[in-house]
C-alpha cells in the first residue's frame, strides 16, 4: 500500500492507485453504482478508503452531479409537538435514502420564511418541505415558476401546482365536537389561533358542521380565534356569558397550554365543570389528572409521504396537476377522562 503522510490529504487518485483500480471505479463505488463490481473489488476499495482516511470532496461531487443530496425543512413553530415529530420522521426517511436535512423555524413570520427559502436555495439544497405561513404567495409562485422541488406539509395554499400533504382538519374537528356532544354537551366553545391558515379555518368548519348535524344551533359567541396571549382573557369572557360553555375544544396543543393553567388558577374542575378535548396529541396526555382527550395527527405517515414526494420530484422535476396535488390523511380520536368519556 502506498504510504500517505498524515499531513497530506488522500485524493481519489491515491485511493485508485492503492486499491489498484481506476478512478472511475472508485467514483462508481462512492456513488453506489457497483451492480457489476465484484465483491472483492468493493471490499478492497472500502478497506483502502478506511486505511487512507479518504474524505470525498462533497462540493466537487455536488457540482458534478448537480445535487447536494440535501433538502431544507421549514417549519412554522418547533414548539408544536407535530413539528418535532415530522422533522424527526423526515430526517429518518432522508437518512435511509442518503439525503441530509437542514431544519429552519419561521415562528409563523412570513419574512423569516422568505429569508430561509432564499438562504436554502443559495446553499443549493435539492428541494424544500415547508409548513407554510400561507402569507408569501409571490415567493411560492416563484418557486413554481423555477420548477424548484417543493412540498407543502400540514397546510394548503390554493391555486398552486405544489404537492400538499395535509390532515383532514374538517374531519378532526367534526369528530371531536361530535364526541363532546355524545357526552351530553350543547354549549361547546372552540379556541384556535387566528384564522390565517387553512388548518384553523377548516377546524372551525368541522366544529360548525358537527353542531348543525346534531341539531344544535351554531353561535359564534362560542368561537374564539385569537393570539395565544389572548386565550386567558377569552376564557374569562366565555365564563361570564349567560350560558357559559360546558365543554371546550382547544384548536391545537399551544392553545391547550394556555387553557390548562387558566383552569388550574381559577379552580375549574375537568370534566365536572368543563369538559376538554384538543385537536393535537400531547406527550403528557396520560399523565395529567384527569387524562386528556386528544386527536392524534398521523405525523409520521404524513412526513414519510412528504419526503417520498420530495425525493420523487427531485428526480423527475415534474410539477403535480392542481386537483390531484392534495394528499389527505385522517387522524384518530383518543378518548380519555377530560371529556367525560
Amino acid at each position: 500500500m502506498t504510504a500517505i503522510t498524515k499531513s497530506k490529504k488522500a485524493t481519489l487518485q491515491d485511493v485508485a492507485n492503492t486499491a489498484k483500480v481506476s478512478k472511475s471505479t472508485v467514483s462508481q463505488y462512492l456513488n453506489q453504482r457497483y451492480e457489476y463490481m465484484s465483491t472483492e473489488t468493493k471490499m478492497r476499495i472500502e478497506q483502502t478508503i478506511e486505511a487512507l482516511e479518504y474524505q470525498p470532496n462533497i462540493i466537487a461531487r455536488s457540482l458534478k452531479q448537480k445535487t447536494t443530496a440535501t433538502i431544507g425543512v421549514i417549519v412554522a413553530n418547533l414548539l408544536h409537538r407535530f413539528s418535532t415529530e415530522i422533522t424527526r420522521a423526515i430526517e429518518d426517511y432522508c437518512h435511509a435514502h442518503d439525503y441530509h436535512v437542514i431544519v429552519c423555524n419561521t415562528d409563523e413570520d412570513p419574512s423569516k420564511e422568505k429569508k430561509y427559502i432564499d438562504m436554502l436555495k443559495a446553499k443549493q439544497v435539492d428541494g424544500l418541505i415547508i409548513i407554510p405561513t400561507c402569507q408569501n404567495d409571490e415567493v411560492y409562485r416563484q418557486l413554481v415558476d423555477e420548477q424548484y422541488p417543493v412540498v407543502f406539509l400540514d397546510r394548503k395554499v390554493d391555486g398552486l401546482p405544489i404537492n400538499m400533504v395535509v390532515m383532514d382538519n374538517v374531519h378532526s374537528a367534526y369528530t371531536c365536537t361530535s364526541h363532546l356532544i355524545s357526552q351530553g354537551h350543547k354549549e361547546i366553545a372552540i379556541i384556535t389561533p387566528p384564522l390565517n391558515i387553512s388548518t384553523r379555518s377548516e377546524r372551525i368548519q368541522g366544529y360548525k358542521a358537527a353542531l348543525l348535524d346534531h341539531g344544535i344551533k351554531f353561535s359564534d359567541q362560542y368561537v374564539r380565534s385569537v393570539n395565544l396571549s389572548e386565550v386567558a382573557r377569552q376564557m374569562n369572557e366565555l365564563f361570564q356569558m349567560k350560558k357559559p360553555p360546558t365543554a371546550l375544544l382547544a384548536g391545537n396543543d399551544l392553545v391547550l397550554m394556555e387553557v390548562l393553567p387558566y383552569l388550574l388558577k381559577n379552580n375549574i374542575r375537568i370534566p365536572d365543570e368543563l369538559a376538554v378535548a384538543v385537536i393535537d396529541d400531547v406527550s403528557f396526555a396520560d399523565f395529567v389528572s384527569p387524562p386528556l382527550t386528544t386527536f392524534k395527527h398521523p405525523a409520521v405517515e404524513m412526513a414519510n409521504k412528504a419526503a417520498e414526494l420530495m425525493l420523487g420530484q427531485i428526480k423527475s422535476r415534474e410539477l403535480p396537476e392542481i386537483g390531484s396535488n392534495i394528499i389527505s390523511f385522517n387522524g384518530r380520536l383518543q378518548v380519555r377522562k377530560s371529556s367525560g368519556g
